[in-house]
């Protein structure tokens, strides 16, 4: 996780297309200059940016079951609960759950747990648009290769 550059996902452990499913992990950073301000002297991970490790997850689990056909982008967040603080060094399991699929949206679950604990969850609302109009296909397809989705993509199969 390098949560100056918002790469949330370390690595994706499973998909399931059928279902609409993704689980991923990441490790909190021992250090990182977001810790100097959140908070000095006792250091935790953004409520943003657990929402947005959530997003991630979700919109990997959009380019599987979409086969990378649309890019997905977080419109929506509702009913987030953060439960506890997150510390450097947790580890986070996050896993993603498509609820609905059409017309250009998408709506999933997520939620992220740490050593078997509930640390938030929330329903996300994401727009997807066809790599034909943004031009970010190439990038997207590094990163997912780099965190183990086409891995993931391959054993679903």
């Amino acid at each position: 996780m390098l949560l100056e550059y918002f790469q949330m996902i370390d690595k994706v452990e499973a998909v399931d297309l059928g279902l609409g499913v993704l689980k991923a992990r990441s490790v909190v950073p021992q250090a990182s200059p977001v810790f100097e301000g959140h908070f000095p002297g006792m250091p935790l991970v953004p409520g943003v940016l657990l929402i947005e490790t959530m997003a991630q997850a979700s919109g990997m689990m959009l380019l599987a079951v979409k086969n990378f056909t649309a890019m997905p982008f977080l419109m929506s967040v509702d009913g987030a609960k953060m439960r506890t603080f997150v510390e450097p060094g947790a580890v986070l399991d996050i896993e993603a759950q498509l609820e609905h699929d059409g017309s250009g949206f998408a709506v999933t679950k997520a939620k992220i747990s740490s050593e078997g604990k509930k640390v938030c969850d929330a329903q996300l609302k994401l727009r997807t648009m066809p790599f034909s109009e943004v031009p970010l296909a190439d990038i997207v397809r590094k990163r997912a290769t780099e965190i183990g989705l086409m891995e993931a993509i391959a054993a679903a199969r």
